[in-house]
């Protein structure tokens, strides 16, 4: 930890001198109050702001025939969250659980797991879904928090824009521009559970057309403890930098933008093995680092016309033995153009080309066949915007066609119609078909427990190659509605039907040479189950005074599997589906400005129990004060999971991870603008 902070106060010290260098040389910076611009606008405003996840250009959210829900930068510093999964939280439909310091199971509408599989995951439009495990690595995916504009979280498939693995929904964190991060920002901290955090972040200008900004962040998160009590080893420090410059000529905007990141990371591993007790604790500790380099290019035809290229590489090496040991790295180039035709088509076409090449190295529980692979994923997408009555009824049609070296050849069309009665209400209904495509996992070797004998038998999930696409046919149907300026409403509701889903089978168990000598019963995936679920999603905004925002979700989630009684017992993202996600998840916040200076922001949070991991519901609070004594500097004290010392929120699925209690924290700390 010294050496982080020496590294990052080096990069302070730098940014500082820098700050001085370039005032002699421009006016002095404007100062704003951008922390509370969205508490200032009505709700009104608010429902109007534009998204960009649904369909790959900007839309106002009353407009969207979707399920989306936006996480304001206002949002994310109210909440007090350390983390982008932190942050999800808030987002009605999305159940977000810890299983360790590091680690969180992040799912939209069920299906959850350490790698949850149905979920499309971006950072400013940059698909971050490893095609190695069909999941997100989530200690990989940060930034600074403050640099965040906003989260769009869109429930349901979204396919035809995003390709395969956009089942269940997208998530896509977009940061600021560079010339909203002009000036200097230092934030630190710490206290219990996050012991240490430090930040710095400078904004510039290379010239009036070319803002740039430099970050670099590092913390020491501590540990969490097994259902015994037992110190978990899994303490996470992380250190990181990026930057971005924009580029703005003419009609023509270029932005460059990287990140690089390093992380030390730990984990206590319940190993199978074949002498007696048959399963063996290990501590693990390993280290995660990485990098990316996005360059897009955008150029603005017209208010309906336009053209975007985005090219980005992203390298990363992860060993944390004996669990996984791997490097993978990844091409991707997207191209998008918009145009509108004989006025009442709005048309967005535009290709993909993902290029993916990992090498995995055998470890005591975890081996693939073959060692190395490169995958390549090609798609097409089309999609047109009628509008059938103008500023009232509209109908969106669309489908992507692709190519990929798992499965081949798939189809994912989509049909949305909106209508909108007045300006205070609209009303939506879709139907889509998604598929989530094989992966590496799908072709692992994997050992699972040892039965006792005799004969002693070592149960072993082998992947046989043939393993297929899962799919879905969704639908939904959304209703909003202001009810007055201080007050609206989101409604969803959903019916799910998954087919070809994974399935576990046991094979035929072979003899194995020792010591000592054993059986092995392999457990092979195939595609023979199968779902569906429904549920309803609910937000609500409400003022009741000028200085007083309360915000409320509820979701409500029923999943039915038809799989075999193997899959049911052992596999918590599908057979044991059902029985592994809540039922009931509600948020409360609460927004109060005391005074100009002071603020409370109280977030009560329910989530009912998860029979499949014996997990009971619980409900906590978290809570943030913040206090700026001088117009440029806010200190904030944050208390999170108040309400019990510990609680227990998930369990990995297939690594064998020992189960945790996720602990109450406070920590304090300071920002400081200049």
């Amino acid at each position: 930890m010294l050496r982080l902070s020496y590294k990052l106060s080096i990069l302070v010290v730098f940014a500082y001198h820098l700050s001085i260098a370039e005032a002699s040389n421009q006016p002095p910076l404007k100062l704003t109050n951008q922390q509370n611009l969205l508490l200032d606008l009505s709700l009104e405003e608010l429902m109007n702001i534009e998204v960009t996840t649904v369909s790959k250009h900007p839309q106002k959210l009353t407009e969207v025939a979707s399920a989306v829900f936006v996480i304001s930068q206002d949002d994310i510093r109210r909440s007090g969250a350390t983390s982008i999964p932190e942050a999800l939280r808030m987002a009605p439909g999305v159940h977000v659980a810890r299983i360790g310091t590091d680690k969180w199971a992040v799912s939209i509408r069920g299906f959850n797991g350490r790698l949850a599989n149905k979920l499309q995951i971006l950072m400013d439009g940059r698909s971050v879904y490893t095609p190695m495990f069909s999941g997100v690595l989530w200690q990989q995916q940060d930034t600074m928090l403050e640099d965040i504009e906003r989260i769009e979280v869109v429930r349901g498939p979204n396919a035809t824009a995003w390709g395969v693995n956009a089942v269940n929904g997208v998530i896509n964190i977009i940061t600021k521009k560079a010339a909203d991060t002009q000036g200097t920002l230092l934030t630190a901290g710490g206290g219990s559970f996050e012991h240490a955090f430090v930040g710095a972040r400078y904004g510039g200008k290379i010239n009036n057309n070319t803002p740039f900004r430099i970050y670099a962040k590092g913390f020491k998160r501590n540990n969490t403890s097994t259902l015994s009590g037992e110190n978990a080893r899994d303490t996470w420090h992380q250190a990181r930098a990026g930057f971005r410059i924009d580029h703005t000529r003419g009609i023509d905007e270029f932005t460059l933008q990287g990140d690089i990141f390093h992380n030390d990371i730990g984990d206590r591993i319940n190993k199978p093995i074949l002498t007696a007790p048959f399963t063996q604790t290990e501590v693990a500790h390993g280290k995660d680092t990485g990098g990316n380099i996005r360059m897009r290019w955008d150029r603005a035809i017209s208010e309906l016309s336009s053209v975007m290229l985005q090219v980005y590489y992203d390298r990363n090496r992860f060993n944390l033995s004996p669990v996984v040991d791997f490097d993978a790295e990844s091409f991707d180039v997207d191209f998008q153009h918009r145009l509108s035709l004989l006025e009442r088509h709005d048309i967005t076409w535009g290709i993909n080309y993902r290029l993916y090449t990992n090498h995995l190295n055998h470890t005591n529980l975890i081996s693939f066949n073959p060692r190395r692979k490169t995958d390549q994923l090609a798609s097409a997408f089309v999609r047109d915007e009628i509008m059938l009555i103008p500023d009232r009824l509209r109908l969106g049609l669309g489908v992507r066609l692709g190519y990929n070296d798992f499965s081949g050849f798939e189809a994912q069309p989509n049909a949305r119609l909106m209508w909108t009665p007045n300006s205070q209400s609209s009303a939506w209904l879709a139907v889509s078909r998604a598929v989530r495509i094989p992966s590496r996992s799908e072709n692992i070797r994997l050992n699972l427990r040892t039965i006792q004998g005799p004969p002693l038998v070592m149960t072993q999930l082998q992947g046989t190659g043939n393993f297929g696409p899962e799919k879905l046919i969704a639908y939904e149907i959304g209703f909003r509605h202001q009810f007055t300026p201080q007050a609206s409403v989101d409604v969803t509701s959903f019916f799910n039907d998954y087919s070809h889903l994974r399935d576990l089978n046991r094979g035929l168990p072979s003899a194995a040479a020792g010591p000592p000598p054993h059986l092995v019963l392999p457990v092979l995936a195939s595609n023979n189950a199968s779902a569906h679920s429904y549920g309803v999603e609910v937000s609500a905004d409400w003022r009741p005074i000028e200085k007083w925002r309360l915000q409320s979700s509820y979701s409500y989630l029923n999943i039915h599997t038809s799989a075999n009684t193997l899959s049911q017992q052992f596999d918590a993202t599908t057979g044991g589906a059902d029985r592994a996600n809540p039922h009931h998840q509600l948020s409360l916040r609460s927004n109060y400005d005391v005074s100009e200076k002071v603020q409370l922001n109280l977030w009560l949070r329910y989530v009912s129990r998860i029979a499949f991991y014996n997990i009971p519901s619980y409900v906590t609070m978290d809570t943030n004060i913040t206090w700026k004594p001088i117009q440029n500097i806010e200190l904030f004290l944050v208390g999170q999971n108040l309400f019990a010392q510990h609680h227990r929120e998930y369990v990995s699925d297939f690594i064998p991870t020992t189960p945790v209690r996720i602990p109450r924290g406070v920590y304090m700390g300071a920002r400081w603008k200049f």
